[in-house]
């Protein structure tokens, strides 16, 4: 009975092994009959597929894998579908992993920084110097008639730019005080640009007028030896830059002799403010 058993047990195995040899065959012969009217496509590490060999496919299918639903295991595609078909990339594959990514941002990143803190650094609005620097001619007339004083001077006006990029000095208004009392005023517009980090010089001319008996009694006696008029000059200075227009304020105490016309050293301030 065992012999009976084991019998039909190897004519059961030799009869399984024939029909997965025919269909291996079958198989065989199928992938070599569409071979002229399927494209070839690479493999993963580059080679093709017709070097690599269809059988490991459905082998392999009998532990545990899945044969491909599209090629069935034969690494070739009809090729009225090749354009049609979308190409399956692996998990692991490198061109999935682009390369130096971490590098590449942090680059652009500090780029981008360095150029901000650049830009913030030379556009950044600084201040404009302006600092009045004396006295440069004065004439004087008398009328007895009226006893008044008519004072013309010329003064000097120093501009310093302290920015990166040019400033466009437009127009400049003052007043001439005297007592506390506006005794001249003057605007004079100019085009005079400066350029970065430079400065540069106006003259700018005023005419006062004096109504002052005490003062025109010091400046006409010739026993005083000092005649000293003390002017209180103020005045501001428009510009422009970056598509910006400012005002600067600036203010000057000056003596001036009434008799010789030379401006004497002694009590003079200035300030300056945007």
């Amino acid at each position: 009975m065992d012999r009976v058993l084991s019998w039909l047990r190897k004519l059961c195995g030799k009869e399984e092994a024939e029909e997965e040899k025919g269909e291996r065959d079958s198989l065989r012969e199928k992938s070599s009959g569409d071979e002229d009217e399927a494209p070839y496509y690479g493999t993963i590490n580059g080679g093709n597929a017709a070097e690599a060999s269809c059988a490991p496919c459905v082998g392999a299918a009998s532990r545990g894998s899945v044969t491909c639903p599209t090629c069935q295991g034969t690494g070739r595609i009809p090729r009225e579908q090749e354009q049609q078909l979308v190409a399956l990339i692996p998990y692991g594959d490198q061109r999935l992993k682009p390369r130096r990514t971490k590098l590449y941002v942090c680059l652009t990143v500090t780029i981008c920084l360095l150029m901000t803190g650049l830009m913030m650094y030379f556009l950044f609005p600084r201040s404009i110097a302006v600092v009045p620097a004396g006295l440069n001619f004065s004439s004087i007339s008398f009328d007895n008639s009226t006893y008044s004083i008519t004072l013309n001077m010329t003064n000097m006006l120093n501009v310093t730019n302290n920015n990166f990029y040019t400033v466009h000095v437009s127009q400049l208004a003052l007043e001439v005080l005297h007592k506390a009392l506006v005794i001249g005023k003057n605007t004079v517009t100019t085009q005079l640009d400066i350029r970065p980090l430079h400065g540069a010089q106006m003259h700018y001319s005023v005419s006062s007028k004096i109504m002052d008996n005490n003062t025109y009694n010091i400046c006409t006696w010739s026993k005083i030896k000092v005649h000293n008029v003390l002017l209180h000059i103020q005045g501001t200075v428009t510009c422009s830059y970056l598509a910006h227009s400012e005002q600067l304020a600036f203010e000057n105490y000056q003596y001036v002799d009434c008799r010789g016309n030379v401006r004497l050293p002694g009590m003079s301030g200035s300030s300056c403010s945007p």
